[in-house]
């Protein structure tokens, strides 16, 4: 432990001199003073209107449910005015010439980085717990009651991940960008994420299930972790200094990506026999926890029809083979057109699965696999409770699940090997291009093996499976 603080001290010290040298800016601390002291006083001023207004029609629960989600409002905005400060952590001292010095101390580059960081994270959490503070003094002095003491624990856990998220993502942009005009351009791909995030947070407060708020803490914990790992992975001060200029060489980026699609493939048949071979055997770790992570979304949706369930009549089912309408409504027996359809939609869960893993170093591509078989092991519960025979409900999945649950499973798997790919250190390579390399055997996977699996798993489902069904019952 000693061993370890002494390797920390000097990020220490980083962070101390960064901290002081905010505090001595001006034109940093007054703006967000003012908005820190006065956005708190709007809030209050709408919490008290909203009050007043829900509480006229007997609808005071959402009153209730307001002040925390106005509180945890409050919290954010000063993070998202400061993030400034982390955006210049690195790439504001370069254009001030000022970054020399520091990065000729002996420090190591883990101890630089982590400094930097934590003298980032310092101001945005400050002016937001300032503001925070402001708002339940202002509501107390109201007479409003405020949130119960669990509930205030858990809005600023939340307060606290989101910022050092925020922060852990600025300080990486900072440490890759050349100029202070471009951190500020990829400002939005941190704000906006977020900010949805905080939609989806709202949702669940005014739902009720406050409880779900600390997977969020759970989940925005491990994702700080994985960005942290990224910025330490490709953090290196030679590259620092040695980056003047970004140019968008198209070339460049298309001969890359296509190198890392084809795998060196002369033909299309070594690129099938050979590449696509190799990249599921790199796939071998990701999909064993893509597997653990479809059995656990299984598990908590039959067990989530405790909490939900749905009366649908005795007799639903009880005359069901001698209803076969029923079925060709369900599925479509002829055409190709409904083939394509089905295709188009799970290839598009995928290209979610992807884009949800860009923002989220891989962790949110987990997310369809396992609200899909949370709903598919929902469903088979809840149709089973109705009287439906459970081998009944497995004649609807199995046939074309046989293909269409390892294609998903192999799909998101590549979706966290492009998360693990970013974290993994490569000091021959920038973040863009590992980027683009990881979606170039994300491509790979999608085009070699789970579109055409999808494909075939659509044609079952459409075809196949209402013909075994009909001869099942």
């Amino acid at each position: 432990m000693q061993e370890l603080l002494q390797k920390i001290r000097p990020a220490l010290v980083i962070t101390r001199r960064e901290v002081r040298d905010q505090l001595r800016d001006w034109r940093i601390i007054l703006p967000v003073l003012f908005l820190t002291v006065f956005f708190p006083f709007l809030m209050n001023f709408t919490a008290q209107q909203m009050l007043d207004f829900v509480s006229q029609y007997g609808a005071s629960v959402i009153g209730e449910r307001l002040v925390p989600f106005l509180l945890m409002i409050v919290g954010f905005f000063p993070i998202s005015v400061s993030l400034v400060i982390a955006l210049e952590t690195f790439v504001g001292e370069k254009e001030r010439g000022s970054i020399e010095p520091l990065l000729n101390t002996p420090l190591e580059d883990w101890q630089l980085y982590l400094g930097k960081l934590l003298s980032s994270v310092v101001p945005p959490l400050t002016a937001s717990f300032l503001g925070m503070a402001v708002y339940l003094i202002g509501l107390a002095s109201k007479g409003v009651p405020l949130p119960e003491l669990p509930m205030l624990i858990q809005i600023f856990a939340l307060t606290t991940v989101q910022a050092v998220v925020m922060v852990s993502g600025a300080v990486v942009v900072s440490s890759q960008a050349t100029s202070v005009r471009a951190t500020n351009l990829l400002a939005s791909f941190i704000v906006i994420p977020v900010a949805f995030l905080i939609q989806g947070e709202s949702v669940v407060m005014f739902w009720g299930d406050y409880t779900a708020l600390w997977w969020v803490v759970g989940g925005l914990v491990i994702l700080t972790f994985l960005l942290m790992r990224v910025g330490l992975a490709h953090f290196q001060r030679e590259e620092l200094l040695g980056r003047e200029i970004d140019v968008l060489n198209v070339k460049w980026m298309w001969r890359t990506f296509w190198n890392a699609f084809g795998g060196n493939a002369r033909t299309v048949w070594e690129w099938f026999g050979r590449v696509i071979p190799e990249s599921l055997r790199e796939l071998r770790f990701s999909m064993l926890a893509m597997l653990v992570i479809g059995a656990a979304g299984v598990w908590v949706g039959a067990r989530m029809v405790n909490t939900f369930y749905i009366s649908l009549g005795g007799e639903t089912f009880t005359d069901l083979p001698d209803r076969m309408e029923l079925l060709t409504e369900i599925f479509p027996l002829f055409g190709f057109g409904p083939v394509m359809g089905i295709w188009w939609q799970n290839v598009r869960v995928m290209i979610l699965a992807m884009l949800l893993g860009v923002f989220s170093v891989g962790i949110l591509g987990t997310l369809p696999l396992l609200a899909s078989l949370g709903v598919a092991g929902y469903l088979g519960a809840l149709l089973t409770m109705n009287g439906l025979p459970l081998e009944t409900y497995l004649m609807f999945l199995i046939p074309h699940g046989v293909l269409e649950i390892p294609a998903v499973i192999i799909g998101s798997a590549a979706v966290l090997q492009m998360g693990i790919l970013q974290a993994t250190p490569n000091a021959e390579k920038t973040v863009g291009e590992v980027w683009l390399i990881s979606l170039a055997r994300w491509l790979r996977v999608m085009v070699g093996v789970v579109a055409p699996l999808l494909l075939i798993a659509a044609a079952v489902e459409s075809w196949v499976t209402p013909q075994i069904l009909k001869a099942f019952l």
